[in-house]
């Protein structure tokens, strides 16, 4: 089975070389690797591993902070395609969403479909924000009901990290800690919103990564006939 780790080590030569050494001897198989920041000494990456079927999941904690200075920050399964390419295939696919040109209303069930595995996320949601309130547009199989829920940082005015001990979440949602970020897409009155259940917290990092891919992915989705 895979799954995902999300670890906190010091920004210096050699350690993540330590810790792959660390779990390929304990027989675990590293799938990918995605470097979510750098900087202050410190570094975070996103490793997909192959855990051995008579392995426990705890043992990746064990083995992966068996190296010095390394914190394990999240574990958490992980069942999406192991591409190294996702962002790239995301904006080709939304390019010939549903025709050429492509249809907004495809490209935003793609896009919605598509971002919580770019993102090792759980969900996705686009949110129509008018001058009437709010409603959904699209949202993916996994995304919680927004019916009754009170957005006030509606209208967006840019990206923001939405995190689970915000005063406005439902109890519901605060149980399930639900982590959040949100960012504008196709415009001002049009929102995007991805979260995932337990955390880990999503990092800034990860917020301009995402209004950057959905900043493309706007402008592909309205190209004039080939």
């Amino acid at each position: 089975m895979s799954y995902l780790l999300r670890l906190v080590m010091p920004d210096r030569p050699g350690i993540l070389g330590a810790v792959a050494t660390a779990l390929g001897t304990a027989g675990i198989d590293i799938v990918s690797l995605d470097v979510l920041e750098r900087g202050t000494g410190v570094a975070v990456d996103d490793v997909v591993v192959d855990l051995p079927a008579d392995r426990l999941p705890d043992s990746l904690i064990t083995v992966a902070q068996s190296v010095p200075d390394v914190r394990v920050e999240s574990l958490r399964p992980y069942a999406g395609p192991l591409d190294t390419h996702r962002e790239l295939e995301l904006l080709d696919a939304l390019a010939h969403a549903g025709g050429n040109p492509p249809d907004p209303a495809v490209a935003v069930d793609l896009l919605t479909a598509e971002l919580p595995r770019v993102f090792h996320s759980g969900w996705a949601v686009v949110l129509d924000c008018g001058a009437g309130g709010w409603s959904v547009r699209s949202a993916s199989e996994a995304a919680p009901s927004f019916d009754g829920v009170e957005l006030p940082w509606i209208p967006l005015g840019g990206p923001r990290l939405l995190p689970s001990d915000e005063d406005w979440l439902p109890e519901r949602w605060r149980e399930m800690a639900i982590e959040m970020m949100a960012a504008p897409y196709g415009g001002d009155a049009c929102v995007v919103v991805m979260g995932r259940s337990g955390g880990p917290a999503f990092r800034r990092s990860e917020l301009l990564r995402l209004v950057h891919l959905i900043g493309i992915a706007s402008t592909v989705t309205h190209l004039p006939p080939a």
